[in-house]
């Protein structure tokens, strides 16, 4: 590194400055320390720096406020965000204000310095003004993974191409897609979700493309398809891995051409729409066992981000579930519950196969039952307790039916009583058949019913 190169540090933390003026100091730059936005802006009409380093949350003008100075006055000038606030507003924010870079806290400095002689190579980002939503604070992430998301999406608000999103259930994976459309510049048009999985496969294609009146049995009137709904906006894909194969040949078609027919139509039409795709599959294998296209596989993923598991990001647990109970609170108009250390441990310490969805229901559940405003270990579900100690044993089929109850209600179900009822008595009827080979009497004892009940319900269930 050359001495000439100036970097100028802002930042009201004074350990944060004189760190950063060691490690810059070391690395050959000229470095000028401020602990207010406010003297950078009065100095900077007569002196330029090559690199300005700044805090976002300062006393007086921001960070954020600052850059936004800079890229009028001086768009040429590379500027990187640091923030000990770790959620993607903050990352989103700094992108969108034309930052050469954004650095969550703690950072390494080797990598801060690193970043230093980057941005004496390449000229800031271009501004894009793009408008945030208040919702996007709800992704919360200072575990590497996420803030690596973070960037993505930052880097993302300023273009068209299509992106993959991959990830267990639970992960976020539309949250993402909806923060991707909010900060994009298609964020003034509709934003259209389907979950392709949800619907049976002889109906997926006139949601996708829509219909002709008299295409098919039942189809009274012409009705537009999610592409037309999307018109100019986004079209989210959830489990994509799930299309039927005969499905993704039109697709894409679609992404190849820009058009499509509705089914039964003839008229041409033009899909002005950016498709945003989700899977909880590995797609790379389902194509190498012929059941993806592999080349809709490339058309989707232009660009790809992996979401980490909950387990792979604990450090984030406690911020999130913290976030979590206030939402809860809010909703249901009461005071937030707090999480003990000793629950706030077993939360840490837990598996949470439904990732981040299934820790927003369990804040959900201790809002509504925990009997005191501090929520101790022994108010947590057995489920939670067993796993996070290290017993090995399965969930029970309660907290699986809440599970499944809630993911119903998160997708705006309704009546779900009628699905779950039949169900919950066909595999209890199966099971007690099974044991008692097949002699319907003794079935019926050990379920409780007497012989004429167990007789109608196996008609009603349509059982042999």
């Amino acid at each position: 590194m050359t001495g000439k190169s100036s970097v100028w540090v802002v930042d009201d933390d004074a350990s944060i400055r004189w760190v950063l003026e060691k490690a810059l100091s070391n690395a050959g730059f000229t470095v000028t320390l401020f602990d207010r936005a406010d003297d950078v802006l009065k100095r900077i009409g007569r002196e330029q720096p090559d690199v300005i380093v700044t805090d976002i949350r300062m006393p007086g003008t921001s960070g954020l406020e600052l850059l936004d100075v800079l890229g009028k006055d001086t768009p040429g000038l590379p500027v990187i965000v640091m923030t000990a606030y770790s959620d993607l507003d903050s990352a989103v924010s700094a992108y969108q204000g034309g930052a050469f870079e954004y650095l969550p806290k703690p950072f390494d400095l080797e990598e801060a310095v690193a970043l230093v002689g980057r941005a004496l190579q390449k000229k800031a980002q271009v501004e894009v003004q793009v408008t945030t939503d208040e919702k996007d604070s709800e992704m919360i992430g200072a575990a590497p993974a996420m803030q690596t998301v973070f960037r993505v999406i930052g880097r993302l608000s300023g273009s068209q191409m299509n992106v993959l999103i991959s990830g267990e259930s639970g992960t976020g994976k539309e949250l993402v897609a909806r923060a991707i459309y909010r900060n994009s510049l298609r964020s003034a048009k509709p934003f259209v979700a389907i979950n392709t999985a949800a619907i049976p496969a002889d109906l997926l294609e006139s949601e996708l493309f829509g219909h002709e009146k008299g295409a098919f049995t039942g189809a009274q009137d012409q009705r537009r398809g999610r592409f037309e709904q999307a018109s100019g906006g986004t079209l989210f894909l959830d489990e994509i891995g799930d299309m039927p194969i005969e499905l993704q040949t039109r697709l894409l078609r679609v992404l190849s051409d820009g058009t499509f027919f509705r089914v039964g139509g003839h008229q041409e039409l033009t899909a002005d729409v950016r498709v945003i795709a989700a899977t909880n599959q590995d797609l790379v294998s389902r194509v190498s066992e012929g059941r993806f296209r592999e080349d809709l596989f490339h058309r989707l993923n232009v660009i790809g981000i992996t979401l980490p598991a909950l387990r792979e990001r604990r450090e984030d647990i406690p911020a999130l579930a913290e976030n979590f109970l206030h939402q809860a609170a809010t909703e249901l108009e009461v005071e937030p519950k707090r999480l003990d250390d000793g629950a706030m441990q077993l939360l840490c310490e837990a598996p949470w196969p439904g990732n981040v969805r299934e820790l927003e229901n369990l804040c959900r559940r201790l809002t509504v039952l925990a009997p005191g405003a501090t929520v101790t270990a022994g108010d947590l579900p057995p489920d939670v307790n067993a796993q996070s100690v290290g017993v090995q044993s399965e969930q029970t089929w309660q907290y699986l039916l809440e599970q499944a109850a809630a993911e119903r209600f998160a997708m705006g179900q309704k009546d779900v009583l009628s699905e779950f009822g039949p169900d919950f008595e066909r595999v209890l009827l199966r099971t007690a058949l099974g044991f008692t080979r097949g002699r319907k009497q003794e079935a019926a004892r050990w379920i409780g019913w007497g012989r004429n009940t167990l007789t109608r319900k196996l008609k009603e269930l349509d059982i042999d």
